[in-house]
């Protein structure tokens, strides 16, 4: 079946009232399956609600996978020849732990479950991690399973994804932001698959859900979206969008994935406290940081040298005029795109001498990506330049396979301690890919920087919410209320400095910012620059706070704290299309 209908069910389950919710979302779902629809997702918990205190309390709602509920959806599918995804806690029967679950069930009964890998505030008071990421092959396609927390993180939908999977189903029991949230939006997108969101909305214990349901398309539109309140989300599932393997942003990232630099993927350096770990043996402690000021710099340039000169000259002093103490321009900014042997220049280029001078002159710290000439070979690199001269050089790893007809791709990342902090370079084509900026928090950076050139699907707005969310958690409309470099910089909890050009062919571009550690802190800590030509400035904090153990977020990583990294392993296993 190359397409079909789905649907996501926006539900409000009751504590205490397993068969009154059971009932129910059996109504839901026979509706949905009359409408059409053929594969059918429910939310998190949805069987029993979600805020248990503790093991006894939830002991009387657990079940078997399979067991007695699992079968009347399995009757259900029978009837309709369809899919459906249920939320619910499961027993283990050999080892009497529980697990929070979802469960995908077909005519003959249950094809698979997912058990929560990657456990949120709540689930340690009752339920133990999943151990596996699994894909289950159906005649609807390869359909993988995820709850709620998992979604987090960039190596849990990437695990799935890497095995094929068409359509990731992600239960959950979402809070504390407007939804549809920005994560899920990023999981499909990075991913280029779809994404079926089944979220429940309501008040439950002092908590107040999200709601938002939707099916969102693998470039990253909302096909299908219910606010607040009861509803079910219906929309078309093309199987040949994402069995194309695999593009993102239009290129086909995961044929160029570099699973050699990404080994660090599979460890974890936040286990200890930061401050010990990179401390270790006196080799690399982390720098004390500081509160400052960095920029991103918007603008379009040309293959005229001298005027891209003059454009980075005008944006610098502007920069420094607000009190920058680091300023990030676009991908290419020196040199012009789209690059090319002809345009490369030598490291001792009267050109760089310039921005040498013009960094000394200004004391400040210019982040300038260019087509380098290095003997034969030439490479994308982006340089950080201050008072002192080249500071430090990356060369860009992820080339698109325009650039690899005249440039070579680098080899390693660059982080580089300056008195801001800790700093990671990302170029380019790199921003595709969840694993670059992962590896530069894995390496404690403070923050990442990122000269770009990407011309559109990396944002989009929000028209308002109508779920009654706590101050200052915002529900009016949102031009940027996904960003794909702000979710870049929560995931990692580092500042984020997005560089990008101001224009393109297709009139978007733009969207250059300076983005915060935490994509749940509101207001949040950012500026954005919309279109054209200009600079986003922005305050940031690198400091420590309180020793000996980091309070301030960039430094603790919560985040990356979390990660599991024994489930990983696959990300830097064989290249994904030879598994």
């Amino acid at each position: 079946m190359t397409s079909y209908k789905a649907a996501a069910i926006q539900f409000e389950p009751t504590m205490f009232e397993k068969g009154r919710n059971i009932e129910v979302l059996l109504r839901e779902v026979d509706t949905a399956a009359r409408a059409g629809a053929r594969l059918i997702v429910t939310p998190e918990m949805g069987t029993t609600g979600y805020c248990w205190l503790n093991r006894a309390e939830v002991a009387p709602f657990v079940e078997t996978v399979p067991g007695p509920t699992t079968e009347r959806f399995a009757a259900l599918a029978r009837v309709h020849d369809c899919l459906i995804v249920i939320g619910m806690p499961e027993v283990d029967p050999a080892s009497d732990l529980y697990y929070n679950s979802a469960v995908l069930i077909g005519p003959d009964g249950v094809i698979g479950t997912h058990r929560k890998s990657h456990p949120y505030i709540s689930e340690p008071k009752w339920a133990a991690s999943g151990a596996t990421h699994q894909v289950f092959e159906t005649k609807f396609g390869k359909i993988a399973l995820l709850v709620c927390m998992d979604i987090h993180f960039i190596e849990t939908a990437r695990l799935v994804a890497l095995k094929g999977a068409d359509v990731i189903c992600h239960v959950s029991n979402w809070l504390a932001e407007r939804t549809p949230a920005p994560y899920w939006i990023t999981r499909a997108v990075e991913n280029g698959c779809y994404l079926i969101e089944s979220n429940r909305y309501g008040l439950e214990r002092t908590v107040q859900f999200s709601g938002g349901s939707c099916i969102i398309e693998p470039d990253g539109t909302l096909a299908a979206v219910v606010d607040d309140g009861p509803g079910i989300a219906y929309a078309t599932i093309d199987l040949a969008r994402t069995q194309a393997r695999r593009h993102v942003l239009g290129h086909p990232v995961f044929e160029q994935r570099r699973p050699e630099l990404y080994m660090e993927l599979a460890t974890t350096t936040f286990a200890w406290n930061p401050l010990d770990f990179f401390g270790l043996y006196g080799l690399e402690p982390l720098p004390p940081g500081r509160r400052t000021k960095i920029a991103a710099a918007q603008f379009t340039p040309g293959t005229d040298l001298a005027r891209n000169l003059e454009r980075i000259e005008t944006l610098a002093t502007q920069a420094r005029e607000g009190g920058a103490e680091l300023v990030v321009f676009p991908h290419l900014a020196l040199t012009g795109r789209p690059g090319g042997r002809e345009s490369a220049l030598p490291r001792d280029a009267a050109a760089i001498q310039k921005l040498m001078a013009l960094a000394t002159r200004l004391r400040l710290d210019l982040v300038v990506s260019l087509a380098e000439a290095a003997g034969a070979k030439i490479y994308i690199t982006t340089l950080i330049i201050g008072a002192a001269g080249i500071r430090a050089s990356y060369r860009q790893t992820h080339l698109t396979e325009a650039e690899r007809a005249w440039a070579t791709p680098g080899q390693d990342w660059t982080v580089i301690d300056l008195p801001l902090g800790r700093v990671g370079i990302l170029s380019g084509h790199d921003a595709s890919f969840p694993e670059a900026g992962r590896v530069l928090a894995l390496r404690g950076c403070d923050l990442i920087v990122l000269p770009a050139a990407i011309e559109s699907g990396f944002v989009a707005g929000h028209p308002g919410s109508q779920v009654r969310q706590n101050y200052p958690i915002p529900t009016g409309a949102d031009l940027h209320h996904w960003h794909l470099f702000r979710a870049r910089a929560g995931e990692n909890n580092c500042f984020l400095a997005f560089a990008n050009i101001g224009a393109s062919p297709s009139g978007q571009a733009g969207k250059s910012g300076v983005f915060g550690p935490d994509t749940f802190e509101f207001p949040r800590r950012e500026a954005i620059v919309p279109d054209g030509e200009g600079l986003a400035i922005a305050e940031i904090d690198t400091t420590n706070v309180a020793p000996p153990y980091p309070t301030n977020i960039i430094r603790r990583k919560d985040l990356v704290t979390m990660r599991l990294p024994h489930h990983y392993a696959p990300l830097v296993g064989r290249p994904w299309n030879s598994q």
